[in-house]
Order: C-alpha cells, then sequence, then structure tokens
C-alpha cells in the first residue's frame, strides 16, 4: 500500500497525557489515538502490529494443540454468582463493567472467562475420553482500572489471550502445563523479548499455583525478587519463603532497590499444583525492574 494511502497523522511534540517513551511514540508515529482515559483506537500501523502478533500467538498455541474459539464478552452475572466472584468484582475490586438490561437482568462485560468456559464444558464435555481439552482466545476484555496513565498498558480495553484446559487427572495437567509454558517461552523469543517467568499471586482468579511472564522495563509498577543464580524469581505480592522458614530475608538487607512494573500479566495458573520450582539457599537475594509484555499475549490458565 502506498503511504499516502495510509492515513498516517504523526505528531511533531509529545502529547501532554503520555508519560513514558512507548506511549509518546505510539502516539506521535500514528499507531494510537486515545478516545477516552485508557480506551484507545488501533489505528492502520498498529493494528498490522497486532495480526503479526496474533499470528505468532496463534502458531504456537496451535502446536500444543490447543483449539481457538471466541466467547461472549456480554456475560450474565448468573455464571458469577454461581462462582461466587460477582460481588468481589463488581463491588470488591470493582473491575468489572456492569450493567441492566431493559427487562432487569445484571451483565457484566467480561474482564476474564472462566465462568463462561466451565460452563460451556461443563455442558459439552460428556466422558473422560473427550479430555484433555484446551480452548484459548484472542479477545478483548474490559476492566475498570482505576488510573490507566502508560497507554495501552494498562487500559480500560485492550486484546488479550486467554486459554483454559479441562483434564481427568495431576500427570495430564502438568503434561500440557509443561506444553503451554514451552509455547509461552518461543511466543516471547520470537517477539524478541526478554520474559523472566515469577511465581506470583493467583489473585482473585484463584488456584493453587501462579506463575507470570513479565518482562523488565524502566516504567514498571512491580516488584520481582529472584535468586543469585537465577533459578528462581517471584512477584513480591508473594509471601518470601525465607519468612516462612522463620530465617532472615536477604532481598531485605539493602541489596534490594525499589523498583515498578506494570500491571498487565502474562501469566499461567492452576487449580492443581505447578511443576515445582527448585528454592535455593540464595533465594531473594537481587530485586529487578520489571513489567510484562503486551497484552495481546496475555493469561493461560490451566485447571
Amino acid at each position: 500500500m502506498r503511504v499516502s494511502r495510509l492515513m498516517l497523522v504523526t505528531l511533531r511534540d509529545d502529547p501532554a497525557e503520555a508519560e513514558i517513551p512507548s506511549h509518546k511514540l505510539l502516539l506521535r508515529a500514528g499507531y494510537i489515538r486515545r478516545v477516552g482515559s485508557g480506551i484507545y483506537a488501533y489505528l492502520p500501523l498498529l493494528w498490522r502490529v497486532l495480526q503479526k502478533v496474533s499470528a505468532i500467538v496463534r502458531e504456537e498455541l496451535n502446536a500444543t494443540g490447543a483449539l481457538e474459539t471466541l466467547l461472549p464478552q456480554l456475560q450474565p452475572a448468573e455464571l458469577w454468582q454461581r462462582s461466587g466472584r460477582w460481588a468481589g468484582y463488581t463491588a470488591g475490586e470493582g473491575i468489572m463493567f456492569h450493567l441492566e438490561d431493559r427487562q432487569g437482568r445484571e451483565l457484566g462485560l467480561g474482564p476474564t472467562h472462566e465462568e463462561v468456559i466451565t460452563a460451556l464444558a461443563a455442558d459439552l464435555l460428556r466422558s473422560y475420553r473427550q479430555l484433555p481439552v484446551n480452548l484459548y482466545q484472542i479477545q478483548t476484555k474490559f476492566r475498570d482500572e482505576i488510573r490507566p496513565r502508560f497507554g495501552l498498558m494498562p487500559g480500560r480495553e485492550f486484546i488479550m489471550k486467554d486459554a483454559y484446559s479441562f483434564h481427568a487427572d495431576e500427570a495430564c495437567l502438568r503434561q500440557t502445563y509443561a506444553a503451554m509454558d514451552g509455547a509461552y517461552r518461543r511466543i516471547f523469543s520470537r517477539c524478541g523479548l526478554r520474559a523472566v517467568a515469577v511465581e506470583a499471586d493467583s489473585g482473585a482468579i484463584g488456584g493453587s499455583a501462579s506463575q507470570e511472564f513479565m518482562v523488565t522495563a524502566e516504567a514498571g509498577e512491580d516488584l520481582i525478587l529472584a535468586s543469585g543464580d537465577g533459578r528462581y524469581a517471584a512477584n513480591q505480592s508473594v509471601r518470601c519463603p525465607c519468612r516462612l522458614r522463620g530465617s532472615p530475608c536477604p532481598a531485605a538487607s539493602g541489596r534490594a532497590a525499589a523498583a515498578r512494573s506494570s500491571r498487565p500479566r502474562v501469566s499461567a495458573r492452576s487449580r492443581s499444583s505447578a511443576p515445582p520450582t527448585a528454592l535455593t539457599p540464595a533465594s531473594w537475594s537481587r530485586c529487578c525492574c520489571c513489567s510484562p509484555a503486551s497484552r495481546t499475549v496475555c493469561a493461560s490458565r490451566c485447571w
């Protein structure tokens, strides 16, 4: 396509609302335009980039045997009330946009899709012989972020890849978990990103184990702690194993500098125990600044 036909409009100066370099460059180069707080239009150049990233994600996930689907953005409150998470997501954390239709029925714009996919699995999976099943989607999500201030991360509307798998036993779950872990690492490698896998808090989503893949950046808001040999790392939100053992935490000794990481995360969660990670005596000796990769490649949950 000719550049003259590309509807490319660039800016000479940094926009006032842009704080970090990536946000400034995306606006100035004509990739995005702000429509509202945390809401952006993806212009033709950025849409081409997103399509290329999505293609990488699809190739790697399809290679694991995962099946692509597309789930509804508008979700009935009954599903969330049945799981016990409606009040927490609407009144507690308050991150779910919710509304009433003309018949007075409560609905929510999906920040995640555990409730929907579980209801579908209960209806469609009739025998253990159908397992394992791994379903994923690349879908628009909505979250009422309190302070959307770093451009696309975090935003109130964003593109997210989420996957959900169902298994007959623990051994099958571990196999799929390992396959997804490998797929994530290949995705980051192909995108030219150096991701760090860290133990994390499962948060409102729940589960017995959670792993996040984070990419270092100066504009981050989270803190990760890592062992000196690089074999173990965790988000600061996870309780320090040193304290659980009753021993002092080296990370609090002064070697650890305050660091930040942005909130959007690339994570893998499991309803069962995830494959164990070795914890060495040198744990918690170093801190680094981190922020996750694009929300286009986000959240795999295996349960």
